[in-house]
Parts: C-alpha cells; structure tokens; sequence
C-alpha cells in the first residue's frame, strides 16, 4: 500500500509578502478584489490608483492599465505627488481606525504597490478625484467634506462616478469627476442629521441633470408666433407653490348631524 502525500500548503514567495507588507484590509484569501495605491519614489510622478479583479502578484507591475475595454486593472485616478501628501496621513490614520475596530492588522503607505480592500479603496478614489483638478487651498475642505460622508455614501459616490466617469485619463474633468470636485470643496456636507438621506441631496440632482449624468438633453421647444386659443390658456393665473404647502396635508371638513350637537342650523335664503 503506497503512503498517502500529504500537500503542504504553498508558502507566499518573497514578492506576494512584501507586496502584501502594510495592506489596508486586503487578504488574497478572503477576496480578490482590491486596489493598487502605486507610489512613487520620486516626488514629481503622480500617485496612480487602480482597481483590480484578480490577484496575481507576479504580474503586479503588468496588470494596471489606462484602457476602457477592460475593467479588471484600470487606472482610476492619477494624483500629483503634493496633493497626495497632503490627504495620505489622514486617509492612513481613518482606515487603520477601521481595521482596528474590525480586529484587522494596521496598513501604512511605501513606496511601491501597496493592496487596499475594495471598498477602502473607493472611499479613497472619491477624494482623490474631489482634488485632482482642485486648488490646493480647498484640500482641506474636501477632507472635512470627505470625513462628515458614511462610508455607504462614498460607496454609492464611487460606483455612481465610476460607471459615468470612471477612467482616470479620458473621464478627468467631466460629468461625475466634476460634481465631487464642486460637492466636496465648496458644498458643506459636515453636520448633517442622522436622518437625512444617506445619499446627499446634491447628488441626486446631479444624476438627473443631463449635463452631468452624460444622457443627452432634450431639444428646446421651437417658439411659436401663433397665439393660444382661447380655450388653452388657463383660467386662473399660476404662480410658484412652496413645497411645505404641497406636503401639508388637506383637513377634511365634515358636517356635524343636529343630534350630535344638539343645535339645529338654518339656511339663509339668497335674495332673488
């Protein structure tokens, strides 16, 4: 009778461990899918984050791209050195607050590739596209703005301006990158209710503007010199209606029977 071989478990090689050294949330063996915070050494190349589908850490150099034909690996932002340093300390310091409370192990930002957990990795590509095209005075707004949404809403502003606007070359400065620059270095979003709507007011005007949303807007009506027939002009003269006064509710007025009161009512007759 032949022995039974036992397969030892596969070691991760020198590259996956120092790729993988100071990731923010990401285990190959729970998921994934992530993002790549490529760093550069030098202070004058731009911060690139990708996302990716797959993890394959031998071809981790290879697998970022600046295409649209393929989601898996595309490059969704590009950020100048000066404004990445200016957000990176605050953004490292509310995720490893996170990965405590999670009992999860701290990241920390190298030079090089470093992982970070899909979903913490489209909180980050909301700021970075808030400020890409921003004044660098405005930062620290967009950071305050970035701090007061949950972390549902950056989800939601991600997949949102991902979907319309998402490639980091192409898509800069339109539509969706737009609307979070404007929503997050000028529009206060800190000291909302907690019953407000998870998703911001501002946004969903925005997904309904053509102009932002990317769908073609309809063609203006042609004036017309032809006069209104009579029976088409209204009979009571319109005007603007706040929207309190439309959600106040109509009281029903109900007649009270002569028993219930006790009191009989009379008419007045109208004169002829």
């Amino acid at each position: 009778m032949m022995p039974t071989q036992v397969r030892m478990p596969k070691r991760p090689d020198k590259t996956t461990t120092e790729t993988l050294s100071g990731a923010f949330g990401f285990d190959p063996d729970e998921s994934t899918a992530h993002f790549i915070v490529q760093v550069p050494r030098s202070n004058t190349q731009h911060v690139e984050v990708s996302e990716h589908l797959s993890w394959n850490p031998e071809r981790i150099t290879l697998a970022a791209h600046y295409g649209t034909e393929r989601d898996d690996g595309q490059i969704r932002c590009r950020l100048a050195r000066p404004k990445w340093n200016e957000i990176a300390d605050v953004v490292r310091a509310e995720f490893n607050a996170r990965l405590k409370r999670e009992g999860k192990r701290p990241g920390r930002w190298k030079a090089g590739f470093n992982p970070v957990a899909r979903l913490l990795g489209k909180e980050l590509a909301v700021l970075m596209w808030a400020i890409e095209d921003a004044d660098p005075a405005t930062i620290p707004i967009a950071i305050a703005n970035w701090q007061g949404l949950t972390p549902e809403e950056r989800w939601w502003l991600y997949t949102m301006t991902a979907a319309a606007t998402g490639n980091a070359i192409s898509d800069r400065g339109r539509g969706w990158r737009k609307a979070l620059r404007f929503a997050l270095t000028e529009n206060p979003v800190t000291g909302r209710h907690v019953e407000q709507s998870i998703v911001p007011e501002f946004f969903r005007l925005v997904a309904e503007t053509p102009a932002i949303s990317g769908e073609d807007a309809p063609p203006p009506e042609e004036p017309s010199d032809k006069p209104a027939a009579e029976d088409d002009r209204p009979s009571t003269v319109e005007r603007e209606t706040d929207t309190a006064e439309v959600l106040k509710p109509v009281r029903k007025t109900t007649k009270k029977s002569t028993k219930a009161t006790g009191k009989k009512t009379t008419r007045r007759k109208k004169n002829p």
